[in-house]
This record gives structure tokens, sequence and C-alpha cells, in this order.
């Protein structure tokens, strides 16, 4: 088992296709939790959670304020909830202003998780049309954790990794497919 404890990944425009295949790909038995912050259209409350639990092998939750965060699930960012990580290895949601255009936002998500988390996050910054997730790719760095960027020559819209990419030298820029591998390969 890998040194990790956590991994989340950010993304946006351009990004479900590369979560759903993510999310396809890991087996039920996966040791660490895998926690999504995408930006989503905040009056669309069905549907996202539904389309990749079809996918997947793991059991796909948005989590409640203070829940427990569990290897073995993918927990997806509220929809118009920012979501942070808490002391205690649990959520908190909040409805507190947007940032960066975006609630949830990715940097709010991922500042949480370098504090709690430190050397042992694996932070993912995907496809996506703004800014957002490139400080909180950062903070991982900073804060010792491994950071991953999709190949902005694969991205639908790579404004997201390349920001990540100008924030902070990422430890790795990857296709899909090696994402995918390197996520495997943890487990």
């Amino acid at each position: 088992m890998s040194n990790y404890k956590a991994i989340m990944i950010g993304g946006s425009a351009g990004s479900f296709q590369v979560v759903t295949k993510i999310v396809a790909s890991l087996p039920k038995d996966y040791p660490l939790p895998v926690m999504l912050c995408l930006h989503r259209l905040k009056h669309v409350r069905s549907g996202f959670v539904e389309a990749l639990s079809i996918k997947s092998q793991m059991p796909i939750i948005e989590p409640d304020d203070k829940d427990p965060i569990k290897s073995g699930r993918i927990y997806l960012a509220p929809a118009n909830y920012h979501m942070y990580v808490e002391l205690g290895n649990k959520f908190a949601l909040s409805t507190e202003d947007v940032v960066n255009h975006s609630r949830p936002a990715i940097d709010l998500s991922f500042f949480t998780a370098a504090y709690n988390y430190k050397n042992k996050l694996v932070g993912i910054i995907l496809s996506g049309a703004n800014k957002d997730g490139a400080l909180g790719l950062k903070s991982v760095k900073d804060a010792g954790g491994l950071t991953i960027v999709q190949d902005p020559n694969e991205c639908q819209v790579p404004t997201m990794t390349l920001a990540s990419m100008n924030a902070t030298n990422v430890d790795h820029v990857f296709s899909t497919q090696k994402i995918i591998n390197f996520l495997l390969n943890l487990a």
C-alpha cells in the first residue's frame, strides 16, 4: 500500500468524460478515498451522481457536513457548496461566497486537503476553463504532496491545467490513461 492517504481531483469544463473514465477504472476495493471537486451547474441537482455511479464500482457519495472521510469511496462536492477537509478526517460544507466564480471552489477543497494530509495527498487537476485549482495545486505541492495535471494537449479546455503548471512545478503531466495507471499503481 502506498504512503498516500487521499486523492483529490479538480476539474471544470471538459473534465466530465475524463472523470468518468477515471472513476470507471478504479476497483471497488480501492484503498484510498477519492474526492472530486468539479464545477457543476448550481441548479442541476440530479443526474451527475447517477451518471458517475453507473460507471463506478466504488460508491459515489455527495457528503453531508461533518461526514467522516472513508477509504473505498468517491466523494463528490455537492452542487453549490464549498467542500472542505477538516481535521479529524471529515468534511465541512459551506455556502460562503463564490471563489473564482465557483462554488464549489477547487482551490478551497485543495487548500484544506493539503493542510490536513500534507505529504500524504495526491492532487490532480483536469481540463477546465478558469484558473480555479491552480493555487490549490500549488498548496498541495508546498505541503509536500504529489501533483499531477492532465496533459494540456489532451484537454478540451486547457486553461486550468496551464494555470496550474504556471503556479507550481507540477510532478507529472499525464494523459488520462497515465493518470489512471498511476492511481491503480498506488493501490
